[in-house]
Parts: C-alpha cells; structure tokens; sequence
C-alpha cells in the first residue's frame, strides 16, 4: 500500500525544525540533495518519490535572496515528479516590509515576491507574518496561504518564567496581538506611542496613566531586526517612577542585524528571547507543535483550503488578527 502521509523535505539549514515538526505532524521526512556548480548555479535532486503525495518543503526565508531559487527548483521537482499538491512552509516570511510605494519608482516587492512563490507553491503557510498596509496575506497571494500566528505560545511562556510581568506592545497597531500575548500570560498591556523618525530612529513613550510599580516590562514585537524599537521601549521604560525591573525583550523572528543582541541588553534588557522561527541562540520559544497543528489541518484540508476555524491559524478568507508593524 503507498504511502499517504504527508512528506516533507528539508532546505540546508533547515533539518532540526523539520525533523521534530515531521514527528509532530505525522509526516515523512523525505531526503533531498541541494548542492553548488563551480559556477554558482544550483542543483536539486528528490531523493524520495514525491508521486502521489502531499508534500511540504520547509524553508525559513531569513536572507532569502539564496534560499529562493533552490526552494522554488525543489517544489517543481516535486510537481514534476507527480506530488499530489506541494506546500511550502516558511516560518519566517520575508519581503512584507516594501508592501507599497512610498515614492516614484520604487519596486512593491511584497505582492511580486508573492507571485513568484505562486509560481511553483500550491500553497503556503507561515508564521506571524509582517502584516501592516497589506490586511491579509490573500490580499497578495493567490494561493491558499495560512498565517499562524503564535502569540498565545509567547503568552504562556511569559507566564511561566516571567515574574509579575506587563506586557509592552510597540505601537497601537499592535494592540490586538500584544492584547493577545498578555491574554495568555495573565498580565496587564500597556501599548507604546510610536513614531518613526528614520529607518534608524524611533521615538517611542509610555501613556501618561502607564503604572510599572512592581512589574517586570516584557516588551514584544514581530520581528527584531535592528533593534530601535526595542531600544527605545527599554528607555521608555526607564523614565518611569519609580524605577522599574529590567526589562525581558521578546520577538516572534530572529533577524538580528550585527551587534543589535548586545545593543539591547546594553540598553538595559535583562534577557532577549525569540522563537524558533530563525535559528538562532536566542531562541526560547517553540512553535513546532502549533506549527504542526497548522500543517496537518493544511495537509487534510480539501485542496489544501488551510486550517479550520479555532485551529490557531489565519487562513486565506477568514478575518485576520491586527499584527504588529515595524
């Protein structure tokens, strides 16, 4: 009897995730060659036959100008070779932050990187994307594409290791999901008054009615990347009376430009945490399971229409959670 369960194929660099998030969904981990020509160019070969399979390629897109070309080449490899339907699963979505604009002639990378994804993915599913102008991810992609979005998993552990703490939300953009965040840890919210003075200035204040007295400030963003926002909530934080406790820095993606780690626990952080969407040192918070949940419910779904409502997850057509901008 062939082989139904779904069967995923790891990028290089992506092995750990996707061996625990295989034995979480039920899946096969398939086994996959992608290596280098002499001039750079890239070769692929699917190990295991795809034939008549669901199959779901992960990858994380940080730095994703040499992670595309190999997983679009893998994905139709796998159509090619006869997979039933093929996924891809990208915890960390990159090119959402150009989704306009802002002057003439600039290129909206957003909704083109979309369609080359759709070129060759029948479908997509991904953690927490950057969301801001751009609503919801059908809105660019014209495939079945799934947000998950995981600030229920960061709330519980806050929860856990956090003593006393508030939660801190950037923006109030980000009101919803940092609402979300101390919903599952059981803390108060306080949202920050952002403005954006460059890309590499941001001035941010506490309300005027914010009380820190004997709480721990856990500030929470999307994605740390350069770090300002962090920065400047942590002296936001550092102006009230009377003095608070160190703060606990959390992000949902681990870009990290170089240095911004030892920028934010110089500013005063007494901890920075991420998940495991980008591997990375910092990382505390696993998202396999919800992950895993996501992508049985994608991998069942009838042609691959995502999870269902209550699965924890954003699907092409529901109404989506407000999530956090820059």
């Amino acid at each position: 009897m062939p082989n139904r369960s779904p069967l995923l194929f790891a990028l290089p660099g992506n092995n750990v995730m996707s061996e625990r998030l295989a034995l979480a969904a039920g899946a096969e981990m398939g086994e996959l060659s992608v290596r280098s020509f002499p001039d750079a160019e890239t070769y692929v070969r699917l190990k295991t036959d795809p034939a008549q399979r669901d199959v779901a390629i992960v990858c994380t897109l940080s730095e994703p100008n040499e992670k595309v070309l190999p997983l679009l080449f893998v994905a139709g490899a796998a159509r090619a070779q006869g997979a039933t339907r093929v996924g891809i699963v990208a915890p960390y979505l990159p090119y959402m932050r150009q989704d306009a604009a802002f002057h003439r002639g600039e290129a909206i990378t957003a909704r083109t990187f979309a369609d080359v994804i759709a070129c060759e993915a029948q479908w997509l599913l991904t953690v927490d994307p950057h969301l801001h102008r751009i609503a919801r991810l059908e809105d660019i992609y014209r495939i079945p594409a799934t947000a998950l979005h995981v600030a229920d998993v960061i709330g519980r552990w806050v929860l856990r290791h956090v003593p006393e703490p508030i939660i801190i939300g950037p923006d109030e953009e980000s009101a919803q999901w940092a609402r979300a965040v101390a919903a599952g840890a059981k803390a108060p919210c306080v949202l920050l008054r952002k403005e954006r003075l460059s890309d590499t200035k941001v001035a941010v204040t506490l309300p005027d009615n914010a009380n820190l007295d004997g709480r721990t400030p856990v500030i929470v963003d999307d994605i740390i990347s350069t770090g300002h926002t962090m920065i400047a909530a942590i002296e936001a934080t550092k102006q009230t009376l009377p003095a608070p406790r160190r703060a606990v820095c959390i992000g949902v993606h681990a870009v990290f430009t170089a240095g911004v780690l030892d920028a934010i626990l110089d500013a005063g952080a007494t901890r920075v945490v991420t998940t495991n969407t980008i591997p990375h040192f910092s990382n505390a918070i696993d998202i396999t399971d919800a992950l895993a949940v996501a992508l049985r419910a994608q991998c069942t779904a009838p042609g691959g229409a995502g999870p269902p409502d209550g699965a924890g997850a954003e699907s092409v057509g529901a109404v989506p959670a407000t999530a956090p901008a820059a």
